[in-house]
């Protein structure tokens, strides 16, 4: 087993500050979560399988402005024994529960967003719109496998959006990007663009808004996202068909109103 396995399971000393911070506005980007090494092997077979998964042949300018926004490939871990071993990181478990303030974490699923050389912007949305999730206890980590300067579409956040219900009811389209722009435009939520350096992570959570811009570089913009839950979530009736299809794929075999207790959701960290 590769020596950055054990790198894996190293916690990851947050502070109380940083807790705060992120119960506060609902995001917060960590340096050093990863160091090169481990970034370059597990990298490596992240993107072996999206090369080998990915179905999306299309040309760019031929596409939605959902297609356009990235590649999309999901639950690596199930594909790939290197992928495995990232996806279910306890030093990223530990983090996540330790910033949703829970005794730990299962796996909802992994999504690895690949934004392609000149590929679009990702629209304004929250995440959780899709999940038939009881709670707001769920959190993404958003793991760039190489540094995101500002013109390659880093990860935008509105800082405690997650206050706000309008516009919990929209998927990622052009309306979403057009009628969360203007809601966010007149409150008091600070807008945040950064760019990430390498071992930078960021967690947001599900009802967090978020954007990217477009990628206006000739590299494609890696990035492998993994989603937790607060180990005891409870699956709710799904409330649009999004969330019912999430239900099929992510959490099959999960009772409405139990704990989402499958094979596809194991305990990650607690």
């Amino acid at each position: 087993m590769y020596m950055t396995t054990t790198y894996l399971e190293k916690p990851f000393t947050l502070s109380a500050d940083a807790i705060n911070f992120y119960q506060t506005y609902r995001y917060i980007k960590l340096k050093d979560v990863l160091d090169a090494d481990t970034l370059a092997y597990y990298g490596e077979a992240i993107e072996q399988t999206v090369a080998g998964l990915n179905r999306q042949h299309q040309p760019l300018d031929q596409r939605d402005t959902y297609g356009k926004a990235f590649l999309q490939v999901f639950n690596l871990w199930q594909q790939d024994d290197r992928c495995r071993e990232f996806v279910l990181s306890k030093r990223l478990g530990q983090i996540a529960a330790e910033l949703m303030q829970t005794s730990g974490v299962r796996l909802y699923h992994d999504q690895a967003l690949f934004k392609e050389a000149g590929g679009g912007i990702t629209p304004w949305h929250a995440d959780q719109y899709y999940w038939p999730l009881a709670t707001d206890k769920t959190i993404t980590a958003w793991i760039p496998l190489q540094p995101v300067p500002p013109d390659m579409g880093p990860l935008e956040f509105s800082a405690g959006s997650h206050a706000i219900v309008e516009g919990r009811e929209l998927s990622i389209s052009d309306d979403s990007e057009v009628r969360m722009q203007q809601r966010l435009r007149v409150t008091d939520f600070r807008h945040v663009i950064e760019p990430y350096e390498l071992g930078e992570v960021s967690f947001h959570s599900g009802w967090v808004f978020h954007r990217a811009g477009a990628n206006q570089t000739d590299q494609v913009r890696k990035v492998m996202t993994v989603i937790y839950m607060d180990k005891d979530m409870v699956l709710k009736e799904p409330e649009n068909e999004n969330q019912r299809k999430d239900w099929e794929k992510w959490c099959a075999g999960a009772q409405v109103g139990q704990v989402i207790d499958t094979p596809l959701n194991p305990v990650i960290y607690g």
